[in-house]
């Protein structure tokens, strides 16, 4: 059985009062959910802030991207090992956002993975299409390149502590939400291509996450489905009432 993971992509807000707070009543609230993993990335510049407040909860500390080069002239980037020195476990790697916005590559995402396994940290690995991609049918065609580039050159061994995020663009921050059929269909596209890469164990040990507008609300249906091991959570991961309730919904 894959355990769930819920992790919350705090993205660029709170202040520092904000962020401890917030972490403070995730961490009050850990304690329930004793069966699943939950995730905060916070801020860079509040890491170290929210490891404090979350103390000796069951909660792992997440970093919100990464550079790949271990140390150098590299004005305002981040290296793996400095994610390390503030106690994080897990990175995001492949946000849409950094791919849209910041225009990062596959081949950018897959350095920083290689540099996040050889580093020691869990790397999340989002992939999803945008809207028109969608409608005209080209969903898989998408995924494959990314999956293909994006996680190129890594081991079985490698591969068995990845995790994926299944995250459709056009779901991001919209409101809009894949239906639990049309999320179940890609993350199950994405077991066999793990299948075809590796081999059906690794497959079946991969946790692979929807993120998009995912809520209280319509977290269990998603959560219910076969292939769909947890949620990186956006807005709603703000509130700590709607992060854990999430995380209930996988009960």
């Amino acid at each position: 059985m894959r355990r769930p993971l819920i992790a919350g992509n705090w993205k660029m807000n709170t202040d520092r009062a904000a962020a401890v707070a917030l972490a403070a009543g995730v961490a009050k609230g850990a304690v329930d959910f004793p069966k699943l993993d939950l995730v905060v990335c916070p801020p860079f510049v509040y890491l170290e802030a929210v490891r404090q407040a979350l103390g000796n909860a069951p909660v792992s500390l997440g970093a919100q991207n990464m550079y790949h080069q271990s140390q150098g002239a590299f004005t305002g980037e981040i290296s793996p090992g400095m994610l390390l020195d503030l106690g994080c476990r897990f990175v995001i790697l492949g946000h849409s956002e950094r791919r849209q916005l910041f225009k990062e590559t596959d081949a950018e995402v897959n350095r920083k993975l290689l540099a996040a396994f050889a580093a020691g940290l869990t790397p999340i690995v989002c992939v999803g299409e945008l809207l028109a991609d969608r409608e005209a049918g080209r969903t898989h065609e998408v995924i494959r390149r990314q999956f293909d580039c994006s996680l190129a050159g890594i081991s079985a061994e490698q591969a068995g502590r990845l995790v994926i995020a299944y995250e459709p663009v056009w779901a991001i921050g919209t409101g809009r939400v894949a239906s639990p059929e049309q999320a179940q269909e890609v993350h199950h596209d994405l077991r066999k291509m793990l299948t075809e890469r590796y081999n059906a164990e690794v497959a079946a040990a991969v946790r692979i996450q929807y993120g998009g507008s995912v809520k209280p609300d319509n977290a269990a249906a998603l959560l219910a489905q076969p292939d769909i091991d947890g949620a990186l959570v956006g807005g709603a991961c703000l509130k700590v009432t709607d992060f854990l309730g999430i995380a209930a919904a996988c009960r």
